[in-house]
């Protein structure tokens, strides 16, 4: 069976389908790891779809047939993968959309992955995503930053706000250790996935948090950062702009604990 589909409402995608969205930019997505056709956090996912379709389009779809169409395009490849799934209004952009433009939804699948080794050295750079809540296409910043940083000889990139806050990187929430606590930063950023689920099981583990402002200047405070994203649940980071940071090695033990503790759900 192929490792790679692409579907839109559940079935094969045409390209005539596809054609009127190749160059579309108004849509919401999510991207998950399958596992043995499990996802950890997957009623996140549906959530983040439901809230952002809203947000978007002022109506969701509802989550048993968003989950139809991910558990068709797992059936139509092998029991691990990745898949994103994206919605999109068929009003497109640029244009009011009509009460009765109801939501798209276009699943691709491919390979799994694991993302990074690390550790990761990350430019600092002044910005600050758009409707920031919400997992949205089309952002040129994202890619853009990151080859910045790679030009530079680094790794990724991280966003530091007006207020000069770490928020996030390109993809990746950032999470750090003060040595006796889990610190998130507080800004406006995407609320992960994976960071949702570190989140709970940390709690239910008994595991101190803490979400306080972080700084450049407060870096050499703390004792350890860490990115994670779908792809994983922690990759240790040893530099942020020209603050060298420490390993942590608790905190990426902690980490990827928290996430093997939530037990995945078939699609």
């Amino acid at each position: 069976m192929a490792s790679f589909v692409v579907h839109r409402n559940g079935r094969a995608a045409t390209v005539g389908e596809l054609a009127s969205l190749a160059f579309a930019g108004y849509a919401h997505f999510t991207a998950m790891q399958v596992r043995e056709g499990r996802v950890r956090g997957l009623d996140l996912h549906l959530e983040r779809l439901r809230s952002a379709s809203v947000e978007l389009f002022g109506r969701a779809l509802p989550d048993d047939r968003v989950r139809s169409y991910l558990r068709a395009a797992l059936e139509a490849g092998p029991a691990d993968l990745s898949l994103t799934a994206t919605v999109y209004s068929p009003a497109g952009e640029y244009t009011v959309a009509g009460p009765d433009a109801e939501p798209e939804v276009l699943v691709r699948s491919g390979p799994p992955a694991s993302g990074p080794e690390g550790p990761l050295a990350l430019a600092a750079v002044e910005y600050e995503r758009i409707l920031p809540a919400v997992k949205h296409v089309g952002e040129v910043a994202k890619t853009y930053f990151l080859r910045r940083a790679a030009a530079q000889g680094l790794d990724d990139a991280a966003f530091v706000d007006r207020r000069g806050r770490l928020s996030e990187g390109t993809i990746w929430n950032l999470v750090f250790w003060d040595g006796a606590a889990v610190v998130w930063p507080a800004a406006d950023a995407l609320s992960g996935v994976t960071m949702g689920v570190v989140r709970r099981q940390l709690d239910r583990l008994g595991v101190l948090q803490r979400v306080r402002e972080v700084t450049l200047a407060d870096l050499p405070s703390l004792a350890g950062c860490a990115v994670m994203n779908s792809w994983t649940p922690g990759v240790a980071v040893h530099r942020i702009g020209s603050v060298s940071l420490p390993g942590a090695p608790l905190l990426m033990e902690l980490l990827h604990r928290a996430y093997r503790a939530e037990a995945p759900t078939p699609l």
